[in-house]
Order: structure tokens, then sequence, then C-alpha cells
């Protein structure tokens, strides 16, 4: 894939290394602790000790009750993140994919509105909730934002053995694509059926959802090859194979060494290449509605 030197989106916030704040801003003190504190502070001694700590807190400026209640430091702070020369690497990967789909869906989409990529390490909140790493990569079209831990990327490798550098990039351009169907409306067309429909049949709502992002991760990817020759040999067949490697079917026999279909929440590793391919070949946004395809 031929993406380094190209130009690196401007529409990344990168999170790593934040926490969110404490629970309670602090430790507090020990409901033990507070009878024996309180008869100290107007002893003799604790005089002594109060008086000392005014002094040491107009010389240097600190709060005195940080030492009283067991305060470490302010709410939500954390380590300076140190990423590697690996994470720097995938960062500047990222905002370049990032990038390259900025330019074709501008091409392609009159006033189409740019998402924020969201680099985040551990945990982060948006405006769907707070998750973790776990949940893998996702989009919140409440603050049409992707979220992404670069550690996906080799949990892909190694775990579900679907290396490359475009099999990366067809999962940002997946989530993009989700953002896509947040413009059009199709999100909220199909959020509004979540609790109104038996489960089996909001799930096959859901692969549908799925399967038209994987479509338009393959219609950027055909016109990214006509405009900007992004691809290299090989590079297909990456992203094929990471399409292969998170279908519902897979995943939940490798998982639970069974499967269950009326459970599919984004669609067969078959479906999800036949529709990612789709959008490849044909780079045409008409033949990507999978709500009306009788067969997926």
């Amino acid at each position: 894939m031929k993406w380094r030197g190209s130009r690196q989106s401007s529409n990344v916030e990168d999170r790593r290394g934040q926490r969110g704040p404490s629970m309670g801003g602090g430790r507090g003190i020990n409901p033990m602790l507070l009878g024996p504190l309180i008869r100290l502070l107007f002893s003799k001694t604790g005089l002594i000790i109060v008086g000392l700590l005014l002094v040491f807190a107009f010389i240097t400026g600190t709060n005195p009750l940080s030492f009283i209640m067991g305060g470490g430091g302010p709410a939500g702070a954390a380590a300076p993140y140190e990423p590697t020369a690996e994470d720097r690497e995938l960062a500047t990967f990222s905002a370049t994919v990032l990038a390259n789909t900025e330019d074709v869906w501008n091409k392609l989409l009159p006033d189409y509105r740019e998402p924020t990529l969201v680099l985040y390490s551990g945990t982060v909140a948006s405006a769907c909730g707070r998750a973790s790493s776990a949940t893998g990569p996702f989009y919140c079209p409440g603050d049409e934002k992707l979220y992404l831990d670069l550690s996906f990327f080799e949990e892909m490798e190694r775990k579900l053995n679907a290396p490359g550098d475009f099999a990366q990039a067809y999962v940002i351009a997946h989530e993009v694509g989700h953002h896509i169907q947040n413009l059009m409306g199709i999100t909220d067309q199909i959020d509004r059926l979540r609790g109104q429909l038996p489960q089996k049949e909001f799930n096959d709502y859901s692969v549908r959802l799925e399967l038209q992002a994987d479509f338009l991760a393959g219609v950027w990817a055909h016109h990214s090859q006509v405009l900007f020759g992004l691809l290299e040999p090989g590079d297909l067949e990456e992203a094929l194979n990471a399409a292969n490697a998170i279908g519902d079917d897979r995943l939940q026999r490798e998982q639970m060494g069974r499967v269950i279909p009326d459970s599919f929440t984004h669609g067969t590793s078959a479906q999800r290449m036949r529709w990612f391919k789709k959008g490849y070949d044909t780079g045409d946004l008409r033949q990507g509605d999978t709500f009306k395809a009788t067969s997926l």
C-alpha cells in the first residue's frame, strides 16, 4: 500500500495515555480515623502541626488539605504517554488513511462532512458511552467520531491472522462507511427499529447495515486506486482476508465451537468479503443497497 509521504488528516484527536476522571475526585478520609484526627487537630500538638502546615503552604503554594485528605493529584491525571516507534508509525498511517478517505468521499459526495478519528488506549468516553479496547474499533453517530485503539491492529495480526497495512486500512474505511450511513440518515432509520422488532429480525437489519459499510469500504478502495494508485499487489487479498477473519460465523466457531446464525449482527465471512469485493469491483454507490437485496 503506497501511503508513505501522503497527506495526513487534521481530523485526528489523540487521547492515548489519558484516563477519565476518578470517582469522587479523591481518596478522602477513612471514617475510622475521623474522630482521632479531630482530637489531634484541637490538641496542643495538633495546633503546632496545623501552624507548620500553614507556613509550608504559604511558602510553596500547596494546599495543606491535600495532606489531610490524601488526594494524590488532580482527577484524571495520568503518567505521560510515551508511544513506541511502532505506535508513532501506526498513528501516522491511520491519519494518512483517514486523509485518503476524505479525498475520495469529498469527490463522491456533495457537502461531505468529515469525521474525526479518536486514537485512544485502554478506555475512552464517547457520546455513545464509555468503551474499552475490547470493544474494537467503532463509530459513534452522536459525535461523528471514529474510535480506534491501535493495539487492535496487533490483535488482527496475532489473534485473527489478518496482517497487512491494507487490512488495517479496510478497518478504518469500514468505520468511515458507518459515518456515511449516518450522514445519509440510514443509521437513524435502523436505530428506530430497535425495540420494535423481535431480536432475530433486528439482527438481520444490523447485518445489512454492517455489510453496507463493507461495501462502502470497497467503493473507497476502488476510487482510491483509480485516483491515487494506492494499492499494491496483494493489498486486495489482505482486505478480503481481514473481512473473512471477522465474520460472525468464523468468530463464533473459534470462540464457542459452534455457530448460531440467528445471533449474527455483522454477517458471515463470505458475506463480508462479497460486499467489500462488490464495492471494490463496481465503485458504484447505487449498487450498495443491502436492505433491498434478496440475497446477501
